[in-house]
């Protein structure tokens, strides 16, 4: 069932993330300062994880794509390499703290994240249609 595929992969890709930003939060705080809000604000952060999944279910994890668990992890990553590069490279392109480290650990962050999320989307999909 779709639905279950996509709280699946919304479980896992709230899991890694959390990791990722515990690890990688002082080096931000760091770069950006005061740019930071003092708290995260849930409700955009919930509806970029709800959106974000979402487009993973459109475009990545479905049924009968084609070659499989490689599709999969290829396209998970560009679908994650182009969301996230779309983020940081504007960031970089306006912010005047956000610099070339952050644009590159978080765009290939994203890649990595969107190859994994997708492919534990899809493995529950597989097994439930």
């Amino acid at each position: 069932m779709i639905i279950l595929a996509y709280i699946a992969g919304l479980i896992v890709f709230v899991a890694l993330d959390a990791v990722w930003l515990t690890l990688t939060g002082p080096s931000y705080r760091a770069v950006l300062g005061d740019m930071l809000a003092p708290s995260i604000r849930i409700v955009p952060a919930v509806l970029f994880y709800l959106v974000d999944m979402l487009g993973i279910m459109i475009f990545v994890a479905r049924p009968g794509v084609p070659n499989g668990i490689v599709w999969v992890l290829t396209y998970g990553a560009l679908f994650g390499l182009f969301t996230y590069a779309t983020y940081d490279l504007t960031n970089f392109a306006i912010l005047k703290n956000w610099n070339i480290g952050i644009t590159v650990a978080d765009i290939l962050w994203g890649s990595v994240l969107s190859s994994a999320v997708s492919t534990a989307a899809w493995a529950v999909l597989r097994r439930t249609l």
